[in-house]
């Protein structure tokens, strides 16, 4: 009598869930490509993972993707060019609930990954590597990036976003795909690293950082990263992503200079020592006035736009700015301000008949015209912008029926 063979556990197994995903993005990198899918290997073998490696090529012409698919790795090829593109073309394609991205030049071990897994195994969001406490070895990184450009551009991202990040622009990190989904990342370019970390920021997602080692370039080329391009590109994104900084500072700051040196020559001309202040600087002061103004009313829209699209998330203030700040309003402060340009106008048009319509004084005349004519241009902006700020918040205004 022959006893039936059980059949083995594995044959009906379903495969297990992929835990990490290491994506390399990838562009004409033939020369240290093995050793980084080698690394990467070492790492899931010690780490005993449930992994895959991925390689995002973005139109290697050297081969690396042959090289990718003879080792054995998932190659995804991305033809939207750019460090960003090849990775979001990477992480896009990416089964892992965890996923682990660095550059595939060999400048970073990934056999030493197994910080980063622990770190989000704990809760994190984002684990993004600190070079500056890791170790940075002799030709791994100019002195201008080291001692200016990363000092510098992590600095304003503390200042703006207050980035609990020491290295912003690392390229070794490691987070989870909820995350990820979360941040919502769309830069093509280098910029991508800065992206992460403010949208996780300002998401106020957990945060931390793990030190790493920066090697020297494997490549025999030179390097994919151009210093005044990438850096002017970093530097536009936060300031695009903070319109604090980019319009409201800057135009309360004008504004408020515009206002107190206006309200002081609008008595009479002034003099600080051997300087003479007249109607000159009070025409000045009213241009800051109105530059401050239109600056504040920007930093109001592209607040409210990047709420609205997912960029920034809701604050409180602003939402309940629609609450109680309706169109009507704006209409009514910016025709009140219209109203009074108007009389200011009047004003001067009465002083100038008093004379007979004649020559006039102009250290006494512009003392008029001016304010008017400020009053004027702000009544106008406010009356326009309360149009299209109500357009923006649209959806928030609560339906009276």
């Amino acid at each position: 009598m022959k006893v039936a063979r059980r059949p083995s556990a594995t044959a009906h197994q379903a495969p297990a869930a992929v835990e990490v995903s290491i994506v390399m993005p990838c562009l004409n990198e033939i020369e240290t490509l093995a050793v980084c899918i080698a690394k990467a290997r070492q790492a899931i073998e010690k780490g005993g993972y449930s992994a895959e490696i991925i390689v995002a090529d973005n139109g290697s012409s050297d081969g690396s993707q042959l090289v990718a698919r003879k080792l054995g790795v998932r190659v995804v090829d991305v033809s939207r060019k750019g460090y960003g593109s090849a990775l979001i073309g990477g992480i896009d394609s990416a089964q892992g609930k965890y996923v682990v991205m660095g550059d595939a030049d060999a400048s970073y071990d990934f056999a030493a990954i197994d910080p980063f897994i622990a770190k989000l195994r704990e809760g994190y969001d984002l684990v993004v590597g600190n070079r500056f406490m890791g170790g940075i070895e002799p030709g791994a990184m100019p002195w201008s990036h080291r001692w200016v450009g990363n000092p510098g551009l992590t600095r304003i991202s503390r200042i703006f976003f207050h980035a609990p990040v020491g290295d912003t622009h690392c390229g070794l990190r490691a987070f989870t795909r909820d995350a990820y989904k979360r941040m919502r990342l769309r830069s093509s370019g280098m910029e991508f690293a800065s992206e992460m970390v403010i949208k996780a920021s300002l998401k106020e997602m957990r945060i931390t950082e793990v030190p790493v080692t920066l090697h020297p370039d494997g490549r025999s080329r030179p390097p994919h990263l151009r210093t005044w391009r990438d850096g002017w590109r970093h530097l536009r994104f936060m300031l695009l992503f903070s319109p604090r900084w980019l319009f409201l500072y800057p135009g309360i700051a004008l504004f408020g200079l515009g206002l107190v040196v206006g309200a002081a020559l609008e008595t009479g001309p002034k003099a600080i020592g051997p300087f003479g202040f007249d109607i000159h600087t009070l025409l000045l002061a009213g241009f800051c006035c109105l530059i401050g103004y239109q600056l504040i009313v920007f930093a109001v829209f592209t607040k409210v736009f990047a709420m609205r699209e997912g960029f920034h998330p809701p604050n409180r203030a602003y939402s309940e700015m629609f609450r109680y700040v309706k169109l009507e309003t704006g209409l009514a402060l910016g025709a009140l301000m219209f109203v009074l340009g108007v009389a200011g106008t009047v004003l001067a048009v009465l002083s100038w008949g008093a004379v007979g319509f004649g020559a006039l004084d102009p250290r006494l005349t512009m003392r008029e015209i001016i304010p008017a004519a400020v009053l004027l241009t702000l009544g106008v902006q406010t009356i326009f912008a309360s149009f299209f700020l109500s357009i923006l918040g649209i959806d928030s205004e609560t339906d009276p029926s």
